[in-house]
């Protein structure tokens, strides 16, 4: 049975170290405390108990001077109380005394000391001050707004933690807050090529940590709409919803605001978030694109439950000096409250919002502050600077070296803080390690102390990874982490929650489960259905359609082994190219580094770059060219590959051919004959002269003319050598021409995979269809040499793969008769006799 002092001390001892279980060491403590509270007065005992509840320290200097020789009093009495109990009665201790002799005293003066050192020990365990749950001690840095707002540092840094098991009854763990099947509300705004990249870093973040279901709501441009729609819908993650929502219809809502920040108006549509999401949302968590998660959403979903009163908001302090007014002369940044807050990372109670009126709160707010810059002439001053900072000691960074740097106000978040200034009871500060803010002047070392502390990482700079911090090394690993993750692994999650039905999962299950997995070809079959998470327009495109109407499009599909062709087939083709690229997220990133060092790919905003990740063993190579030919914008498109170098002008000498042929009202194929050489090295010919002449000289030769000779010898290279004037040609068997078309032409078919008649089936299926094959007599393009793929390997060396090709021949020849009748029964003719 514990005494009331050891019951107090243990209180205390828990409060030192809440969440944590220090019963071994408590033990020891409360086991030191009842042997002595015997041999002192009770007014002594009630003062170390007072102590004790008191939190005061529990070995003060004078009390020190008494215990040591009570102890020593003790031991020579009794021969030591940790093998036996404390006698109750001078009898018992005089039973017990030692006989003199110098070992015995010598043994006993060791035990003196050993015990003196237990103590010594216990002491300092005891001194040592208390941690506060977020890994911070109690005197922190938090001066500005801590002692004005309305801060629990200890919110939601242990919430979402699992029980413990049934029986467990320590007081040490806590429950969980959140439920397992409640929905998380995300909400985030996203605009652009660029930002709808970024976004997708932090969704993986995001998913990989949760443990719940969620639902996005992003408020976008068109072109990120379309972006990440295509994306979440290839992508297919389970218990996910995502909803969009146009910013154009809210530009006028905030572009009377005057705003030079980096993330441009789009920024300021925070302010809007209540009367754009669905009114029945009662609270969502708003994060910006530079967010990278290093913990489960839900910890943070279940702060919700610690606001009280009338607090509304929740954000973490700013861990600049951006609103304290002392980073140059005659600085004059918006009010705010303390240091301010940052408003990368919101919690928003919609609904109490709502019932604030926070619409005309946030507006009259941002009037009265903006016509009181305007009065003093610094409206233009307080949204963007060129400064030049000196050398400078600072408490915090030490030596702040010279430089030149820019600076712009985020009127979206001053809006925010001028707000919370005059209405702090809105405010419920969470503890800094939720938005970890890593730009440069920013104190964000002080929010964590070990890796455990880290919750959210904020890339709040323009510098974005270049960013100035000593642990930055250790947050761009995290970063890149999750930027190179692949995305497939998130499809694999398995909740146990009833969702809204997805049809499309639920058909692709359908038709996988009617495949027969004993097939030799089965996994040619199942690659027809595999639906490949798509990235459009990964990088910046821009396009301004002509006027005539007769503008033609480069479509392509590629590898990362084909990379390099990129560059050239820019310098040759100064018209729009759609490409698709077969990459993992890993090579992803590597494109986006090459094409950003390119200066000839950066020149080029009407390159559209497709990425489709890699999935399954099979290049899916007419999958490819449909993602690519579905983003073209022109009225025609050139269906090329990668490894062929188009001659030069020869994007002009389509679009003249469009007008002169009649393009638009007829359904042509316009095919550009193809040539290959073995040289890696080649002096492109200039003009049709030239290239006869390399012809001729044995340099250059008819594509495939060794390996395939079937396959472009309708082409008729004879009579092209010498025509001034296109002429139409017969499709025969095998047939597989480079052709210019319009963009309503047929898509490939999908079930042909790596390497054979890919080209050969999409060919027959426009002849089916009534496309004229003409030739263009000035026109030409040239292979370039390269090493073989992998899927020609396996073709070559695999002879189930031929087998399989063929039966993927023959199905497609039937299926074509289905679809267009008796006309077709003669490919089924012409496949016999060839």
């Amino acid at each position: 049975m514990k005494t009331p002092g050891q019951a107090g001390c243990e209180e205390w001892w828990r409060e030192l170290n809440p969440g944590k279980c220090h019963e071994s060491a408590w033990t020891t403590a409360a086991s030191h405390i009842e042997v002595i509270l015997p041999l002192f007065p009770f007014a002594l005992v009630q003062r170390m108990v007072g102590m004790c509840r008191g939190r005061r320290k529990f070995l003060a200097a004078s009390f020190a001077l008494l215990f040591i020789p009570a102890l020593t009093w003790l031991y020579l009495s009794v021969g030591g109380f940790q093998v036996r109990p404390v006698p109750l009665s001078p009898l018992e201790a005089q039973s017990s005394t030692p006989v003199g002799g110098a070992g015995e005293r010598q043994a006993l003066e060791m035990r003196v000391r050993a015990v003196e050192e237990e103590n010594r020990a216990l002491r300092r365990e005891l001194s040592r001050p208390p941690r506060s749950p977020s890994g911070r001690l109690p005197n922190g840095n938090h001066r500005g707004n801590q002692s004005r707002a309305h801060s629990e540092e200890g919110t939601g840094d242990n919430d979402g933690q699992k029980a413990a098991a049934v029986g467990n009854s320590s007081d040490c763990v806590q429950q969980p807050v959140v439920d397992k099947c409640e929905t998380i509300h995300v909400a985030i705004v996203c605009a652009g090529y660029n930002a709808s990249r970024d976004v997708v870093t932090l969704v993986k973040s995001v998913l990989f940590h949760r443990r719940n279901p969620l639902h996005f709501h992003f408020i976008t441009d068109s072109i990120a709409q379309q972006i990440l729609s295509s994306l979440f819908h290839t992508w297919m993650v389970p218990a996910v919803r995502v909803d969009f929502y146009d910013a154009d219809e809210l530009k006028s809502e905030v572009s009377w605001i005057p705003n030079k920040h980096y993330s441009g108006i789009y920024g300021l549509m925070k302010l809007v978030l209540t009367k754009t999401l669905p009114s029945d949302l009662q609270r969502v968590i708003v994060l910006d694109t530079d967010i990278t998660f290093a913990t489960d959403i839900a910890e943070l979903w279940a702060v919700f439950h610690k606001f009280k009163g009338q607090q509304v908001l929740g954000l973490v302090e700013n861990q600049s000096d951006w609103y304290l007014g002392n980073l140059w002369k005659n600085h004059r940044p918006w009010p705010a409250l303390g240091r301010g807050f940052n408003t990368g990372v919101i919690l928003l109670l919609l609904d109490r919002l709502r019932k604030l009126r926070w619409e005309q709160m946030w507006r009259l707010t941002a009037e009265r502050e903006l016509m009181s810059m305007l009065s003093t002439s610094l409206a233009d001053q307080l949204l963007c600077w060129d400064l030049f900072l000196p050398d400078r000691e600072d408490e915090n960074f030490g030596l702040v070296t010279a430089k030149q740097s820019k600076i712009c106000s985020n009127q979206k978040q001053d809006i925010f803080n001028a707000v919370i200034k005059q209405n702090p009871f809105l405010i419920h500060q969470l503890p800094c390690f939720w938005n970890v803010q890593l730009s440069d002047h920013t104190r964000s070392e002080k929010c964590y102390r070990d890796v455990s502390d880290l919750k959210v990482i904020h890339w709040n700079s323009p510098k974005k990874l270049r960013v100035k911090n000593k642990h930055v090394e250790f947050f761009r690993n995290l970063y890149l982490t999750f930027l190179e993750y692949d995305g497939n692994l998130l499809r694999r999650e398995l909740f146990g929650c009833p969702s809204e039905a997805d049809h499309n999962s639920e058909n692709l299950q359908k038709t996988l489960s009617e495949l027969d997995e004993d097939d030799p070809c089965y996994e040619f079959r199942r690659e027809r259905f595999t639906v490949h998470r798509t990235h459009l327009y990964f990088l910046h495109y821009e396009y301004k359609p002509s006027s005539d109407n007769t503008d033609v499009t480069l479509v392509a599909q590629l590898s990362m082994d084909r990379l390099q062709m990129l560059e050239a087939i820019c310098k040759h083709w100064e018209g729009p190219i759609s490409l698709a690229l077969y990459l993992s997220d890993a090579e992803a990133q590597q494109f986006l580094r090459y094409a950003q060092g390119s200066e000839v790919l950066m020149s080029r905003g009407n390159v559209g770059y497709h990425i489709v990740y890699k999935e399954g063993q099979f290049y899916p190579v007419n999958l490819l060219r449909n993602v690519a030919m579905q983003q073209v914008n022109t009225p025609y498109m050139f269906l090329s590959d990668i490894d062929f170098l188009p001659m030069y002008g020869l994007y002009e000498y389509l679009r003249k051919s469009v007008v002169q042929l009649d393009m638009a009202n007829t359904k042509k194929a316009l095919v550009v004959p193809a040539f290959e050489t073995l040289r890696y090295r080649l002096s492109y010919p200039k003009s049709k002269a030239e290239l006869l002449s390399q012809l001729d000289m044995g340099t250059l030769f008819t594509f495939r003319y060794h390996v395939w000779t079937k396959g472009h010898a309708p082409t008729n290279f004879a009579k092209w050598r010498t025509a001034t004037t296109p002429y139409r040609v017969q499709w025969e068997a095998d047939f597989e021409p480079y052709v210019m078309v319009r963009r309503d032409c047929p898509e490939y078919d999908r079930r042909f995979v790596g390497f054979g008649w890919n080209k050969v089936a999409h060919i027959m299926e426009l002849d089916a269809q009534e496309y004229e094959f003409v030739v263009l007599p000035n026109a030409y393009m040239i292979h370039m040499p390269h090493a073989p793929s992998f899927d020609i390997t396996k073709f070559r060396s695999n002879k189930q793969y031929r087998v399989c090709l063929k039966t993927l021949k023959e199905e497609f020849q039937q299926n074509m008769s289905r679809r267009y009748g008796f006309a077709a029964l003669k490919y089924m003719t012409a496949e016999n006799n060839s």
